[in-house]
């Protein structure tokens, strides 16, 4: 993989093509066309690239039971402030 070289990855499902902007060690910095953001520059990894390791699966969020709600105890009003109104 070389600087300016075209490379074919996955976003959003779909696969698409980008030209290789700069590389480091275990990033890729590719520079891709979208219909409403032309010249997006995306960051991936090597490995998933060159598909020898999979993007690993998003974590699924436990779903936290529903909490009672304790209602407020308001403290009792006093007169001074209905009083100040009028």
């Amino acid at each position: 993989m070389n600087v300016g070289e075209r490379v074919k990855f996955r976003f959003g499902g779909k696969e698409k093509e980008g030209v290789v902007i700069k590389i480091f060690p275990k990033k890729v910095y590719l520079k891709v066309d979208f219909p409403r953001h032309p010249g997006k520059m995306i960051l991936r990894s090597i490995a998933a690239l060159e598909g020898r390791n999979p993007a690993p699966p998003k974590r699924k969020r436990k779903e936290k039971p529903d909490k009672e709600k304790k209602e407020k105890i308001q403290p009792p009003q006093e007169g001074k402030k209905e009083e100040a109104r009028e």
